[in-house]
């Protein structure tokens, strides 16, 4: 298949981007069926890859389309039906898509893009399947048994968001939702699996509830293969395979060797260039020298206080400030990412409480004269990862990624926003990292014993909560909640589970740039840098830039 990165105009002049998935069968003279995919909200159109690759090896186009405000997409979200009118007039309007059998899917957010786009052009298209999503409110128009057209819905057993969907405590229970019945045209409880309808009438419906979460249905074989299944029986011209003749996770699997490859390469890259003799006063002196003093760390009680402090302040601070930030820090102008703001009140918060707590922590002696020099050395680390993506992305068209986990470049329009959230961002590292070296690192101290305490003193902490939250969902079939707005712990607790990772990286940078300089400084402005690209490539941007 062949694989473009494309742009169009929007119906308002806006920027529209996409990937566009070309199988060898589709031509102007044979036209192939076409089908609308969407991410959900804060992703990309990378994160519907394991659809986009299995419905192209079945003979279909694929529009893997950014949602307006999303990825390249101008901003600002939630704009011109998200993006789907625009989407699918874009697929329509190419030569070898079949225009009489056009489907739509889309992921939570997604599918109220692609019903945006089924309301905008109720004829244009033949099929859809919701993945965690749903018709009505608040973002889309109710569903009746004729509206939309031949729905499968995808709704799993251990949805976050049952609530805001159907209406319904926990999501186990959707088959009770009368707003389910009212789309199906029952009286009574849907039986998942049971195709409801005439798909020549274009009312056929079908609920699968897979046992799976939220952000799950988008990396699952299962729920690709509902989708699968689904577009085989409602489109016409695709190429016949069996739903369990599935790849995508191969390619799934490359993106995070190339995401683990990026972090090593970050870190050669700085080894690399701290022989440069432009860094000699940042390389660790000699502490057998006299140069250099022993390192100390904290001990003892002390030494655990500090790390259950580290560990589980930034956790428990967690959803407060979220909500701080979601309340006190709308987007504007001047902050025109919602979720960036929220984890920027949450920095602010921890970066604060990590300045009073420094006079807590053990001495260390000053490394003067070391600033500038950091500040060149990880903007030239930084910028060779960034290199290195840009290579891939024009050669393989990819990203850094595994699962939502994804490492993307920057459009012009975020790295002005980058140029925005920097600094406070870095600071914040500055600080914490600052603190997190003076309480734990001793060149005394074994590698993978260092490495693995700063790492546990970052993440601990969230590993604690996702976990928590996660086997509450699973055995009570809704998550803890101990905020008063009950649509507000969903979406956090998705975001909270990228901090695993993220801090793991950052704990990773941290540790080896000290022991080769014997100064948090160089880690902390790289994960800084690092941190605020990878945040505001990877959100949405909510106001217009």
């Amino acid at each position: 298949m062949r694989i473009e990165d494309v742009r169009f105009k929007g119906a308002k002049g806006n920027t529209m981007s996409a990937l566009l998935y070309t199988p060898p069968s589709a031509t102007p003279q044979i036209p192939a069926p076409g089908i609308l995919a969407v991410h959900g909200y804060i992703n990309s159109r990378e994160t519907q890859d394991g659809f986009a690759i299995e419905f192209a090896r079945r003979g279909y186009v694929v529009l893997a389309l950014d949602q307006t405000g999303h990825g390249y997409s101008d901003p600002p979200a939630f704009a011109n039906g998200f993006g789907g009118p625009d989407g699918l007039a874009y697929l329509r309007s190419l030569e070898f898509v079949d225009k009489t059998n056009i489907g739509l899917e889309g992921h939570s957010m997604g599918g109220w893009t692609v019903l945006a786009a089924a309301t905008a052009a109720p004829n244009d298209y033949k099929s859809m399947v919701l993945e965690g999503s749903s018709t009505g409110k608040p973002f889309a128009a109710e569903g009746t048994p004729s509206w939309p057209r031949n729905v499968a819905l995808v709704f799993a057993k251990y949805e976050e968001f049952s609530t805001l969907m159907w209406g319904i405590d926990k999501a186990r229970d959707v088959t009770q939702s009368p707003k389910l019945w009212a789309m199906f045209g029952t009286q009574g409880p849907v039986e998942p699996g049971k195709v409801y309808g005439d798909v020549t009438q274009g009312t056929a419906r079908v609920l699968h509830t897979p046992a799976i979460t939220h952000p799950a249905e988008h990396i699952s074989h299962e729920a690709i293969g509902y989708s699968l299944d689904w577009f085989a029986k409602t489109l016409q011209g695709g190429t016949p395979r069996p739903v369990d003749d599935q790849i995508w996770f191969r390619k799934e699997i490359g993106t995070l060797v190339a995401l683990i490859g990026f972090v090593a390469l970050l870190i050669g890259a700085f080894d690399a260039l701290l022989e440069a003799p432009m860094y000699s006063r940042l390389r660790l002196p000699e502490i057998a020298d006299g140069t250099m003093p022993e390192h100390t760390a904290a001990s003892g009680r002390r030494w655990t206080a500090a790390f259950i402090l580290s560990a589980f302040i930034p956790a428990l601070t967690y959803y407060p400030a979220f909500a701080l930030g979601a309340t006190f820090v709308k987007p504007s102008a001047l902050l025109p990412q919602g979720i960036t703001n929220q984890i920027l009140v949450w920095a602010a918060t921890n970066g604060l409480i990590a300045l009073a707590l420094m006079r807590f922590a053990p001495k260390r002696a000053s490394r003067p004269g070391v600033v500038l020099q950091s500040v060149v050395i990880a903007i030239a680390s930084v910028a060779i990862g960034y290199a290195a993506l840009w290579l891939a992305d024009l050669a393989f068209k990819i990203d850094f990624r595994f699962w939502t986990v994804a490492v993307k470049l920057m459009s012009a329009k975020q790295f002005l926003i980058f140029l925005i959230y920097v600094v406070p961002f870095t600071a914040f590292f500055v600080i914490a990292l600052h603190v997190l070296h003076r309480n734990f690192s001793t060149m005394a101290a074994g590698r993978a014993a260092l490495y693995l305490t700063n790492i546990l003193a970052l993440t601990l902490g969230f590993i604690v909560l996702v976990g928590g939250q996660y086997a509450v969902l699973w055995l009570t079939g809704k998550l803890f909640n101990p905020l008063p707005d009950p649509g507000f712990v969903p979406l956090s607790t998705i975001v909270a589970i990228q901090f695993v990772p993220l801090l793991a990286i950052c704990a990773v940078i941290a540790t080896f740039t000290w022991r080769r300089t014997g100064s948090s400084l160089p880690g902390a402005l790289i994960c800084g840098l690092f941190v605020t690209w990878y945040v505001v490539a990877g959100t949405a941007t909510q106001a217009a830039v």
